[in-house]
């Protein structure tokens, strides 16, 4: 499974300088110079290996220089490339309270009393707050918030949940 650790956002400057959009907690080390990225391509495009050449903070953005990408014409030809690491080369470390998404994709959910709920399909992150999209036994898709008050408990073998009254009955929808 591929982890996204970076989408090109569009080009800066004349020298091939791109501005990346983040979505790694260690950027320092993901984007750190030397360092082999796999980049694919928008809409089905292909994938290829760049090296990163250097990488610098502005205006709040990452902005990354890569060794094959010299002129604005390669880097405007780059917008929307994804980086991608392998998720079996990435764990959650010691924090209990940390997970990366590819490690609750999967996992049973149940209520505090016990009772089925279904499984993790994906996390969604939106503005306010993460979803947990969990697939029920018959078919429904649940949108359960990822906050302590409804998820008090949450491991990689199950996550448990205290579900407000009607968040699980569709008939209260």
């Amino acid at each position: 499974m591929d982890l996204v650790v970076g989408r090109v956002v569009k080009s800066h400057g004349i020298r091939g300088e791109l501005v990346v959009d983040v979505r790694t907690d260690d950027p320092d080390v993901r984007f750190a110079p030397g360092v082999t990225l796999r980049g694919r391509a928008p809409r089905g495009g292909g994938e290829n290996i760049y090296t990163v050449a250097a990488a610098r903070s502005h205006s709040g953005r990452l902005l990354l220089s890569l060794t094959q990408v010299t002129d604005r014409t390669t880097a405007d030809a780059m917008r929307g490339v994804l980086f991608l690491i392998d998720a079996a080369d990435v764990s959650s470390g010691d924090d209990p309270d940390e997970f990366y998404d590819h490690e609750l994709e999967g996992v049973q959910v149940v209520t505090v009393d016990g009772d089925p709920v279904g499984v993790v399909e994906e996390i969604l992150h939106l503005g306010a707050s993460d979803l947990l999209s969990v697939r029920s036994a018959d078919g429904r898709e649940l949108l359960i918030p990822f906050v302590a008050e409804i998820v008090p408990e949450c491991s990689t073998e199950q996550i448990v949940i205290d579900p407000p009254d009607g968040l699980l009955t569709p008939e209260q929808w």
